[in-house]
């Protein structure tokens, strides 16, 4: 192998996941924080072979390996200001999860919920709506799991409370609405926006073809709007 081939590498979408998280605003900032959205994985033509996902039924999560691909051509940063740090501090690429990275890659965990002749279907994805595929591993417990790690300053993020008319909720369908609410406990807002007062500010979310509109004032979120996108 050559110094140019040992120095890049070519990697192959084996698929693509969908889902109802049709904008990046509004996805859970790490993997099961909302297990009520689920995914589809539908893997490419080629790679739909059975024998290729013979005992993954016995897993009940997996790693998803996967692509930025909205940050494709943005280039990367060593520095990098984490929404965790409230957007105003400035830490290493490599000590956080930012899509700006010399190699724009994702790691998620999910639940697997079912194996099937296309791909797979899986719940709390953090990984918006038709991003590409790499690779799928079993997650393994006794060696991925690591109860005494420590999170630096990535915490655990504190839930709102949610309050959604009827009105409004009903216009989605009736299972998607467990998700949306979900989704929006977690606080979809930039940490920077959080941490303020700005109780007259509203904020739009893409979920599930649907537009959502609301505002936050402390730990309460009020849904304003719920419209067909």
């Amino acid at each position: 192998m050559d110094k140019q081939a040992k120095n890049e590498i070519k990697l192959q979408v084996i698929g693509h996941i969908y889902n109802d998280y049709d904008g990046k605003f509004g996805i859970p900032r790490q993997s099961g924080l909302v297990p009520e959205v689920t995914s589809r994985v539908v893997l490419r033509p080629e790679y739909q072979r059975p024998e290729a996902f013979r005992g993954l039924d016995g897993f009940s999560h997996i790693w998803l390996i996967w692509l930025f691909s909205e940050f494709w051509s943005e280039g990367w940063s060593p520095t990098v200001r984490p929404p965790r740090l409230g957007g105003n501090q400035r830490v290493g690429v490599f000590a956080t999860r930012s899509p700006n990275r010399p190699n724009p890659l994702g790691l998620s965990v999910v639940r697997l919920l079912e194996v099937n002749e296309h791909g797979l279907l899986v719940s709390g994805a953090d990984i918006l709506n038709g991003t590409p595929i790499l690779d799928i591993k079993p997650y393994v417990p006794y060696a991925d799991a690591v109860p005494q790690a420590q999170g630096g300053f990535a915490g655990p993020p504190d839930a709102l409370q949610v309050i959604a008319p009827p009105e409004l909720l009903q216009k989605l369908p009736a299972e998607k609405q467990p998700a949306l609410l979900a989704v929006l406990a977690q606080d979809p807002r930039p940490a920077y926006h959080a941490g303020r007062q700005e109780v007259e500010r509203v904020y739009g979310l893409s979920f599930a073809g649907f537009n959502v509109r609301f505002q936050v004032n402390g730990h309460v979120l009020q849904v304003l709007a719920v419209e067909p996108a």
